[in-house]
């Protein structure tokens, strides 16, 4: 009950009405257009969508109010040491490192003058997560990376059309 009258879920309950009451609105309006001198088929569509807006906006609330209740009763199962589910922060580096959880012994592992910084300090810092193990997809590839050779005989007699198709259309466009 304290999850409802939140005040991020209060917020969420009036915007939610407040779509709901809309569509609803705009549902009887295209209604009404469609039966004037003025309507169309069209007014009829919008006057059956509109209701189905108003729908799913009810259905969206609730399955974001069931998914919050589920994390919250994960959390309660999970305890006051918080030890099943996922964790909420990543280990420290003082931290050993548990068998199998598939974190490199390297990077949990502090130096010297870490761990003693770390231990004379008081406030606790956020741990920096780990670079990615590989390159990553959403940057671009270096100059001399070459994509590797298809062994398709089809795929690679249709590359090297493409490429004789460029190096025709880059000879003919510059004068």
């Amino acid at each position: 009950m304290r999850l409802l009258l939140s005040p991020r879920w209060m917020v969420w309950h009036v915007l939610t009405l407040g779509a709901m009451v809309a569509c609803t609105w705009l549902a009887i309006w295209q209604w009404g257009r469609a039966g004037s001198a003025m309507g169309s088929a069209l007014n009829v569509g919008y006057g059956l969508q509109w209701p189905l807006f108003a729908v799913f906006f009810g259905v969206m609330w609730w399955r974001f109010l069931s998914m919050e209740i589920a994390d919250l009763r994960a959390a309660g199962a999970a305890g006051p040491g918080g030890t099943a589910g996922k964790p909420d922060r990543a280990p420290s580096a003082t931290e050993a490192p548990v068998a199998g959880s598939g974190t490199p012994i390297a990077e949990t592992v502090p130096s010297a003058a870490a761990a003693a910084a770390s231990a004379s300090t008081s406030t606790a810092e956020p741990a920096v997560p780990a670079p990615p193990a590989g390159p990553s997809p959403f940057t671009s590839r270096p100059a001399n990376a070459a994509p590797p050779r298809s062994t398709d005989p089809q795929l690679r007699a249709y590359n090297e059309e493409l490429a004789r198709l460029a190096a025709r259309h880059r000879e003919e466009s510059t004068p």
